[in-house]
């Protein structure tokens, strides 16, 4: 954000155009080729990393090209508005990435992040599970000194791309030796570890990158798997919600780009009673409001990227919040809208955009819910008391 506060440097833009031109070598036909195969993205994944996109907000002194949360969220808005949406691109660098750049040792930062800025090396990220999900407090995953290092035992579910993994940032929880309270703390974990195990939980989104149970038994640790400090693990843990959030809502907006498209392409061509479809304004209002949606969402979630980048955290926090909800919002708006105005088109595979509800709906539940979102916003934007 540079001439104005409501613009994209040049640079920002020469970016966006970049990495739409490549995804749109692949397209959303490729996308939905791989999920329905079994196959990966991997290709995509790969060439975004050798051009340097995928690991953007990564220090340049480890691969990386030194931008901020802004240029990485481009990406992933890009890439899903090429019907594309990379959902590990949330993830690997984005909240992995972040949160060993900013806390990691530089030890650990040389040994883990050029290969999430390349793309060879990619990191999932764990803190869900079976009986913790918004509410991160109940996380019950351990972590316990021995000898040598740690031992952790738990349960997660619902871990993005574990399979396509090298490691995964586990959140899990420590004793307070002073107090004796549990604390959260993070660790990489790799994913070929003695007793790291996870299976597949079967998904009714259409998308190669599936979702994982993942079962810890008495996996062993060297000492520096923990990332950072072990006293500041929630301030460390928050750093990288903050990037998810953002990152969530350029997934949206990527998608609403991509459905609208679909829909103005296909309302500008058929043609009903001797005229396009489009020139109704039945189905122009209804395409006109999504766009109205997309944009402010697309601005809300530049300016929390901007606040993030500037070091303001707070800030970036109710911004972030609101970003995710409006996109997730819009999404679901311009998923819907382009069913209806394909007709009976929109509900099969030829025309490819009812795979797109479900793929939006998901923005409304993960990785905060949207009343969560509105009970933050009650809260702390609005000063009410606390209503759960």
């Amino acid at each position: 954000m540079t001439e104005t506060a409501f613009t994209e440097s040049e640079e920002r833009l020469a970016l966006r155009a970049a990495v739409r031109k490549l995804a749109g070598g692949y397209g959303r036909d490729y996308f939905v080729q791989q999920a329905r195969s079994g196959g990966k993205t991997t290709d995509l994944w790969l060439e975004i990393g050798k051009h340097g996109y995928l690991g953007i907000n990564i220090p340049e002194e480890y691969g990386g090209g030194g931008g901020g949360i802004g240029d990485v969220a481009a990406v992933c808005e890009e890439l899903a508005a090429q019907g594309c949406p990379l959902l590990m691109m949330v993830v690997s660098p984005a909240i992995c990435g972040t949160v060993i750049s900013r806390f990691g040792t530089d030890e650990q930062k040389r040994r883990w992040l050029p290969g999430i800025a390349d793309g060879t090396q990619t990191m999932a990220f764990a803190i869900t599970e079976p009986d913790a999900g918004t509410n991160s407090h109940n996380i019950t995953t351990t972590a316990r000194r021995d000898a040598d290092g740690w031992v952790l035992n738990g349960r997660k579910i619902y871990i993005s791309g574990v399979d396509e993994a090298a490691h995964v940032l586990v959140v899990a929880r420590t004793e307070d030796a002073r107090t004796g309270k549990l604390k959260p703390c993070l660790f990489v974990v790799p994913t070929d570890a003695d007793g790291f195990e996870y299976s597949p939980i079967p998904m009714e989104i259409v998308s190669p990158e599936q979702q994982f149970s993942v079962f810890i038994d008495d996996v062993r640790l060297p000492a520096d798997a923990l990332v950072g400090d072990e006293d500041a693990g929630l301030v460390q843990l928050f750093a990288g919600l903050n990037p998810e959030r953002i990152m969530a809502a350029s997934f949206s907006t990527g998608l609403a780009r991509f459905a609208l498209d679909k829909a103005v392409a296909y309302v500008k061509e058929r043609e009903v009673f001797g005229a396009p479809i489009g020139s109704h304004q039945g189905l122009a209002h209804p395409l006109a409001e999504s766009k109205i949606e997309i944009e402010l969402a697309r601005l809300m979630t530049q300016k929390a990227a901007a606040l993030y980048d500037a070091g303001d955290d707070m800030g970036a926090g109710e911004a972030a919040n609101m970003a995710k909800y409006a996109a997730a919002e819009a999404a679901c708006d311009a998923a819907d809208r382009a069913v209806q105005a394909h007709g009976g088109n929109g509900i099969t595979q030829e025309y490819g955009v009812a795979g797109l509800l479900v793929a939006a709906r998901a923005g409304r539940i993960a990785p905060v819910s949207r009343e969560m979102i509105l009970n933050f916003v009650g809260m702390h934007s609005l000063g009410l008391p606390k209503s759960y």
